[in-house]
Parts: C-alpha cells; structure tokens; sequence
C-alpha cells in the first residue's frame, strides 16, 4: 500500500514558488544568457501572445525573475543561432502558442498530428480553392526563408483573397503558413517585430533534435507531464495536464504511470480537494522573499483555478470584458511580495508619453498596505526604467493609488544620475495633482 504524505497548503505554496525560480537569487550584475537558461530550466516555456500594451508576454515572466535584463539576450536565444551560442528555444503549439526548448520538439511530434486531424477539414477547403498552394509556399521558403507571410503573397504573385466567414478571414496564403507551421512542416525562423518569418524546421532545428526518433504518444505525454511537475513543484492533474495543454484521458494515464515509476509523488495537500502529485527534486523552502510584477500570462498564475487555490487571489483577465464592466482594469498585473500575492496593478506602457501608465491599483484583504506600496512603487520604478520609460504616472482607479503617490513623489538622483529615471512622476491623469486615495476596492468578479 503506497503512503501518501499530507503537506500543508502553506508549504505547497512555497515549494511552487522555489519550482518557478521566485526563491533563486537575482544577479549581481548584468543578467547573461547563463542567467537566462537557469529561468529556462524552470519555467520549462514562455508563452507567446499578441497584447502590447505594456509588454509582450514572452519577455516578462524573465524580468519577474532575474529583474532589468536587455530583451535582445531573449531574442538571441529564441531567434538567432551560431555555433558559439545555439538557439535555447523554438516555436510551437504547447501551453498555447509557446517558445520551449528545442529538444522538447519531439515530445509534440504526435500533437503536430492531432493539429493536422482538427484542421484538416479547413486546410481542405483552401486546398480546393488554390490547389498547389501548400508545396508552392515550402517551395518559396525553402528558397526565400525566413520569410513573412505576407512577403510569400506578394513573391508568389498571391491575390491575398480571404475566404469571407472562413478560417480567421485570413488570406489562403496566412492560413496555410499557420497550417503548415502547426503540423511542425514550417516553424518560426526568426521575427520581425512580432511578425513571425516562416522558415523550414532543418533549417532551424538542431541536426540531433531532428534526428531523434517519435516517442510513442503515450510516453511522450508521460515525459511532458513529469516536466510539468519539476515547474510547478506541487500540483493536481488537472494542473499539470495544462501546463502543456494535454487531453484529459492522455494526462491522468501519464500521471498515474508516472506515480507508478516514482517520476511523481502523491500527496495530500491540506484544503486542497483532489490529490496532488510533487516531482522528487521539489523544494520546499522555509521562507520566501522578494517582490515581482507578473503578467497575466506567466506560468505562476496562467492558470486562474490554480492561482485562486495557492495564494487565494481571484484573477481573471479581463481584456475582453466591456470597458464599463471592468472591475480592476484591461491588463492586469498581479504582485508578489515574500511568497504571496498582495496587489494587483492595471498597467500601459504610454511609449508616446515615456511613461508607465499605473492607471488603477488594488491591495488584496489584509495586507500592510504602507509596505506594498513602498514596495510596489519600487517595482514600478524599475519596470519602467526596463522598459526605456522616463517615470510612472498614475490613475485614479484603486486603493492603492494614494499610498502610491506618496511612494513616487519625484525623487533626484545626486549621484550618477541616469536621465532615463531621473524623475519619476506620479500626478493625476486628469488634474495632474497628486492622487488621493481612491476609496475602497470593488467587489470581486463572478466570472
């Protein structure tokens, strides 16, 4: 009979938080890309998403753990390879779409094939109506590669039609480079921007990676949920089959097989109501300290249920709730302080202004609000010095903006000032006068 330990939710807590890298120290000096393959090692991928309004995705979940880093040493890593310094990531569908290691590209093998029976139906219909089309663009990439897909329209003479109702509305050519790249026969050669350019896996991969043979599915789903643990420390199924967007049944096979070899420990965790399972190397530290601003898409509380269970904080994004239905603001960041989660702050990166926007800010029940906002304006300050920002300004939304503006009163720098942030800012969006308090918070979302 297996002996299943019963652990205390403070104690899973923090062992998710050592998993996450949120107890590794911070560098002395400039972070390199040692630093950055050690947060690698942790979060395992780094999610990829659209949104700018302060910061892509993928970038910030490194700055919440090695603090100010230049976002080029990301980039070199993702996008770039020599023989010094190999490509660390590759792109594909995992937690959505991702950057992950490039050794892990056969893992997914058997996902790229799922993506090729969901889409095929659709990928069909374009087949008919621009028949060649698909060996037309390998052909132009394998030549003209890495390329976008709207310099594929225009080399191969493409019209751009979209298919009006159809798939995303895109033009043929888009939807076949995204069909393409979601069968692993296109990936992302590099990006321009935040557009990515299309290049053949040969010539992105590594030879051995391309050279190592399909797992069956059934371990590889086993071997992406044990990577799942060493990143969350301590989880239930359901937490460790999202962290790779696993289907249920493949997931709660690889969990239990996985049990079974000593991969995963069982657990009870107290006030948890389904089991959990801890990888053997997870650490539970005694204390956790240090602060971090999280974006809504970082590992740590990507997904809402499992947020809500560890550090009680209910977070939805709410990007796509109508502006007047908004109860805490349009891109969310949760902020960490000593292992919990104390506030929450609706931030814009305004470039036109050279700005950071802290246009509401909220405490959690209980905290010691003159603390978080000391330490919050401090977090605030070197986000936006991170991002080439010359201060913060704040709006007028949350109760914590008052404490705020008491913390980022404008500050000279006497000695080695850098002009950059100099003075930081924190005035009314409307008067320009210091903000007061804003009343009490609003009552937590439903949904």
């Amino acid at each position: 009979m297996r002996v299943v330990q019963t652990v205390t939710a403070d104690a899973a807590r923090r062992t998710a938080l050592a998993a996450q890298g949120f107890t590794d120290r911070r560098p002395n000096g400039e972070p390199t890309r040692r630093h950055l393959k050690r947060v690698l090692e942790r979060v395992r991928l780094l999610q990829l998403d659209s949104v700018n309004v302060a910061v892509r995705a993928h970038y910030m979940p490194v700055f919440s753990r090695l603090g100010p880093y230049s976002r080029e040493l990301l980039d070199a890593a993702a996008w770039s390879h020599s023989a010094a310094r190999p490509r660390l990531l590759v792109e594909q569908w995992a937690h959505e779409a991702s950057l992950l290691p490039p050794e892990d590209w056969p893992l997914l093998r058997w996902r790229m094939r799922r993506y090729a029976e969901r889409y095929g139906a659709h990928q069909e219909v374009v087949d008919q109506r621009s028949p060649g089309l698909s060996a037309e663009i390998l052909a132009a990439v394998a030549e003209l590669g890495p390329i976008s897909a709207g310099e594929l329209e225009r080399a191969m003479g493409a019209t751009g039609t979209a298919a009006k109702g159809g798939w995303w509305n895109r033009s043929d050519t888009k939807n076949t480079c995204e069909y393409l790249f979601g069968i692993g026969a296109l990936t992302t050669g590099t990006r321009r921007g935040f557009e990515r350019r299309y290049d053949l896996p040969e010539r992105v991969l590594p030879a051995a990676v391309l050279a190592t043979p399909e797992p069956e599915p059934a371990d590889a789903a086993r071997e992406l949920i044990v990577r799942s643990a060493e990143a969350l420390g301590v989880a239930t199924e359901p937490d460790l089959r999202d962290y790779y967007r696993l289907p249920p049944k493949a997931s709660q096979r690889a969990v239990a097989e996985a049990v079974e070899s000593g991969a995963l420990e069982e657990v009870a965790v107290r006030g948890w109501t389904r089991p959990a399972y801890r990888h053997p190397e997870a650490r539970t530290p005694r204390t956790v300290t240090g602060r971090a601003l999280l974006c809504p898409f970082d590992p740590l509380v990507w997904r809402r249920e499992r947020a809500e269970r560890i550090f009680d904080f209910h977070y939805r994004i709410e990007i796509y709730v109508p502006e007047p239905k908004r109860v805490f603001g349009y891109y969310v960041f949760p902020f960490l302080l000593d292992g919990r989660l104390v506030a929450r702050v609706d931030l814009k990166a305004d470039r036109q202004a050279g700005v950071l926007r802290a246009q509401g800010a909220f405490a959690e029940d209980g905290v010691e609000v003159p603390r978080v906002a000391a330490e919050l304006a401090e977090s605030l300050r070197e986000m936006a010095d991170w991002l080439g920002l010359d201060g913060v300004q704040l709006g007028g939304r949350g109760d914590l903006i008052g404490p705020l503006a008491d913390c980022l009163r404008p500050v000279r720098r006497s000695v080695n000032p850098t002009p950059s942030i100099e003075t930081i800012t924190a005035v009314s969006e409307t008067t320009g006068a210091p903000t007061p308090t804003a009343g009490a918070i609003p009552g937590r979302p439903t949904g």
